[in-house]
């Protein structure tokens, strides 16, 4: 008796904390709705959802009408009256498409706009998605659209999908949502080990290499899908011209560091860097010319890696935050053009500018003697600090200001009294 008696408590012992623990009822539950009440209920109101559910693809709790499992029946803070932020109801079952440590994320996922790509309730296609293939791509991405339809050379997987090289939601393993990265990528579909491929790349190891620094990876009008802009040693399938023979342990190596490799054909250029009072500093260090320009090819003029604007920011980030953030904005920061006033390479003046001092170069563009008489140049002493003179910058800012004109203060009041310190009110 005492013994059963004794199992009998060990068992509640070990049930009561398990009961303690069940889960919470579910939503439908949750509100003690009528049997059979669930989706049947939204849909003696929502007539018209009939036509939603007769697509081919369903969501989950909708075709089993739980409306209750996003929506709160009563009232809610959030629109369509959501039971929750939209991104957290999301989450909340389709947890795990984000990596930890992930390389790439898509925009939509980051914002919580789960929406922009998928239907909540039916679609046509496969995953709710609101468009099939491309299509859904190119909604966004039409300026990317538009240079593949005019291209003479496609890459096939685009023509076909683009879920074929890039992940929808995030990429653990590279950058631009890539499901591998470059070239793991690529040798999924180009044999590298085929007697074509080795003849085509001049025997090189190619296939340990970046595909991306010579081929456009959506489509090009050169032949091989080779980006816009191709170094003269690759048109002429000269690799050995910077690189050792294909036959070399180290054939993908350079062979010489930094600017003394490009020295061999840009020497006119480089011994004129050279002679400049400043010389801008990526030129002169052991990866030299190809801290800006690609050696192989490159989308851009003059093989430059990044537009020129995102190029310089790499380095310059908070020269470009200042104009973003400003109220008023320089144009030719604007347009990305800072060779307009900086030479990239070298210059006998300060912050490697274009002219011999900043009125020189700032004359090239506006003509200050149309809008002011004040006095500027070297005879001009700048009252605040008698070592420099008056120049264009005394009073503005080259890459934008929070105030009209450019200008370092607010013209109304505070711009001249930094000088002019006797009519201070």
């Amino acid at each position: 008796m005492w013994l059963r008696m004794g199992v009998i408590t060990g068992l509640l012992a070990v049930a009561l904390p398990v009961a303690a623990t069940a889960a919470p009822p579910a939503p439908q539950d949750r509100f003690r709705l009528k049997p059979g009440a669930r989706g049947k209920l939204c849909l003696s109101c929502h007539t018209t959802f009939q036509d939603t559910l007769s697509r081919p693809f369903v969501h989950t709790p909708v075709k089993a009408g739980d409306c209750a499992d996003c929506h709160d029946p009563h009232a809610s803070s959030h629109g369509k009256l959501l039971a929750a932020d939209a991104a957290a109801i999301c989450s909340s079952c389709h947890a795990g498409l984000v990596p930890d440590k992930a390389q790439s994320v898509h925009a939509p996922v980051v914002a919580g706009q789960c929406i922009r790509c998928h239907d909540p309730h039916a679609a046509k296609n496969k995953a709710n998605l609101i468009a099939a293939g491309n299509e859904l791509c190119t909604g966004c991405h039409a300026e990317m659209a538009k240079t593949i339809a005019q291209v003479k050379f496609r890459h096939a997987p685009v023509a076909g999908n683009c879920l074929g090289c890039h992940d929808p939601h995030a990429s653990g393993k590279s950058a631009f949502l890539l499901k591998k990265a470059v070239p793991a990528l690529c040798n999924d579909c180009h044999r590298a080990d085929q007697p074509a491929f080795g003849k085509q790349h001049m025997n090189y190891p190619v296939s340990k290499a970046r595909c991306t620094s010579c081929h456009d990876p959506h489509g090009s009008n050169n032949a091989g899908i080779l980006w816009a802009t191709i170094h003269p040693p690759v048109v002429n399938k000269m690799c050995n011209q910077c690189h050792p023979e294909a036959s070399s342990p180290n054939a993908l190596a350079a062979k010489k560091p930094g600017f003394e490799l490009c020295r061999g054909c840009h020497s006119a250029m480089v011994n004129e860097t050279l002679s400049r009072n400043r010389v801008h500093w990526p030129v002169l260090d052991k990866v030299g010319c190809r801290n800006c320009h690609s050696p192989h090819a490159s989308a851009r003029k003059a093989l430059l890696r990044e537009p020129a604007g995102r190029l310089c920011g790499t380095c310059h980030a908070d020269t470009i935050g200042r104009q973003e953030k400003s109220l008023v904005k320089h144009a030719p920061v604007q347009e990305e053009n800072c060779a307009t006033c900086h030479s990239p390479h070298a210059s006998d003046n300060v912050f490697l500018l274009q002219g011999r001092n900043v009125v020189d170069l700032c004359v090239t563009c506006h003509n200050w003697k149309e809008h002011s008489n004040h006095p500027i140049g070297e005879k001009a002493v700048d009252p605040r600090n008698r070592n420099l003179t008056l120049d264009c910058l005394s009073c503005h800012r080259s890459h934008g200001s929070p105030f009209k004109s450019f200008a370092t203060f607010d013209t109304g009041a505070d711009l001249c009294v930094q000088c002019h310190q006797g009519v201070r009110r």
